[in-house]
Formats: structure tokens, sequence, C-alpha cells
């Protein structure tokens, strides 16, 4: 897995924001209340978290429920779509999400890479391209939801086992070895992740043949 290889490219533009991020000016909390527990839309602490890492499960709850909420009642056929020949499909979309949290979840709590067992369940999602069109097929929608809420379920059984000290901590080992990222980054970037997947996912929904003009 390589996926280091793509952090590089972008490590100039991450470096670019350390200098307005230093000029940026802390938020009075005076005004903010506790947020209401089990709200999927009140961002911040969750009980049975440290502070920073439950705004991260939050965040990270939000997304999914809406991953499933555009998904639900998908056909096979839907989910495995073509739009052209250069598209992902639905369902490959779904286990890329799962793959990219199961990366995160063994480099933050395992210090490692996929192992070659795991390679074979996750290394076609993560890459996906020609290899995620021709073997991530032929699967309904409750082995995809089921799948990525497994991985899913450890990491959040983990994060309750760690503290703000280690989400804000820099992994020296990570990215290019020259610019710092801290385990708070890679959670806040599979957020950011699932959202921008989650827009692919409504764009190819809205082109399914025989798809009904929406405003979603």
């Amino acid at each position: 897995m390589q996926r280091r290889t793509f952090f590089q490219s972008a490590l100039v533009a991450a470096a670019g924001l350390n200098s307005i991020a230093a000029a940026a000016k802390p938020v009075s909390t005076k005004y903010l209340s506790a947020p209401e527990p089990g709200s999927l839309y009140v961002i911040g602490p969750v009980e049975g978290y440290s502070p920073q890492i439950g705004t991260i499960v939050s965040m990270l709850n939000y997304n999914r429920s809406t991953i499933i909420g555009a998904t639900k009642g998908m056909t096979m056929e839907q989910l495995d779509h073509l739009h052209d020949a250069k598209s992902n499909s639905i369902g490959s979309l779904i286990m890329h999400l799962g793959a990219v949290d199961k990366f995160y979840q063994l480099n933050s709590f395992d210090g490692r890479d996929l192992t070659e067992a795991e390679k074979k369940i996750w290394e076609d999602a993560m890459e996906l391209g020609e290899k995620g069109r021709k073997n991530i097929k032929g699967k309904d929608l409750k082995f995809y939801i089921d799948l990525i809420t497994e991985v899913r379920d450890r990491t959040l059984a983990e994060f309750k086992k760690k503290d703000d000290a280690w989400l804000l901590a820099v992994d020296p080992k990570f990215g290019d070895g020259k610019t710092p990222f801290n385990t708070y980054w890679k959670w806040f970037h599979v957020c950011e992740h699932e959202s921008n997947h989650r827009g692919q996912i409504a764009w190819l929904k809205k082109r399914l043949p025989g798809a009904k003009d929406t405003d979603e």
C-alpha cells in the first residue's frame, strides 16, 4: 500500500497552511453550551471519549450516517453500475471508505501497514481504478455496510483507550518525514475523505439509469 505517495503530493499545500493557522485567534467559548448527547447535528465532545477525540467521533458519526442514508435501498445493479469507463461504482466507493478507515486504524493504533491477508480484502478498494472496476462487484448493500461498520466499530473502541495528548502528538514517521502530521490530522482526513466521496456517490446516484431528478 503506497498511500503515503498520495500525501507527498499534498505536503507543500499542507505546509502552507501552517502560517495561516499560526495567525488565527482562539474563538471564545463563553456562549457555547454543552453538546446534546447523541445528536448527529452537534459537533463536539462525546461521552466515553476525551474531548478532542469525542469531537472527531461526532464528525465520523455524522459522515457515516449520511453515507448510509444516501445508499439506503440501493440494489446490487445500482451499486455495480459504472457511469463511464473511468468511473468507480458506488459499491466500490463505499468499500473504499472502509479501506481508508482500516489504513488509518492500523497506522494509528497498531503502528503498521496492512498484512498480505488484509490486502486481499482491501487493496482493490484502496486503489480503485481498473482493479476496483474489475473485482468490486456482485455484492449487495448489506455486504458493504456490514464491512465498513465492522471496521468503524473497532476504530471507535480503540479511541476510547486514547486521550487528547495522543491525538495531538506528531507522528515523525508519517508522510515524507519532513512535514509534521499529527494523529488529529489523520482522523480529520478520514472525515473530509468520507465527505468527498459522499459527494461522488450523490453525483453518481443521480445519473443511474432511471434515476429521478431530485435536489439531493
